[in-house]
């Protein structure tokens, strides 16, 4: 997994990763938001519906923890072992957005975690443990969450949404 040296490379490619995968949808139609194609296991929507769900559980857990309130990971409706269900809720929550709205809001969600990365002094960001909600076994920084659940979906999702315009026939 990609490293950052510092917080301004994280927000760097944060911004990098997202302008990229957000311009994927440039071309896609509101008429075409929830249409499947063989071989792509994700429509648009549901595409960007999981990028606004990990995005908002990071930033609510975060919130959580500085309201004193007991984080429970990934939500206190859904375990680990039930990512299924999770992303079925992120597709039922955000399915009556139009693609432009989805878009928008993740936009929106993207600078609010910007702002919360460059409120974060280096420690807490970089070290293990400086978060409840981020100390599970795995042990990973604050950093590292941000990663998983923001540039590295932003990268392997434009992929599918690209493999998603070939099998249409737009790319």
């Amino acid at each position: 997994m990609q490293g950052y040296k510092h917080k301004a490379e994280l927000i760097e490619e944060l911004r990098k990763r997202f302008r990229l995968y957000d311009q994927e949808f440039d071309d896609i139609t509101e008429n075409d938001k929830d249409l499947v194609q063989p071989g792509v296991d994700k429509t648009p929507s549901q595409n960007i519906s999981y990028q606004l769900g990990w995005t908002h559980l990071l930033l609510q857990w975060e919130s959580d923890e500085s309201k004193g309130i007991e984080v429970k990971t990934p939500t206190p409706d859904y375990k680990w072992n039930n990512l299924g269900g999770l992303y079925q809720s992120f597709y039922n929550k955000y399915d009556s957005y139009s693609l432009q709205q989805q878009r928008q809001l993740l936009r929106n969600q993207v600078d609010e975690i910007i702002n919360w990365i460059e409120s974060l002094d280096n420690e807490t960001l970089f070290v293990p443990s400086k978060r409840k909600w981020a100390a599970t076994p795995a042990q990973w920084p604050v950093w590292k969450w941000i990663h998983i659940n923001t540039i590295a979906p932003f990268k392997n999702f434009r992929v599918k949404l690209r493999k998603w315009k070939k099998e249409k026939g737009t790319e």
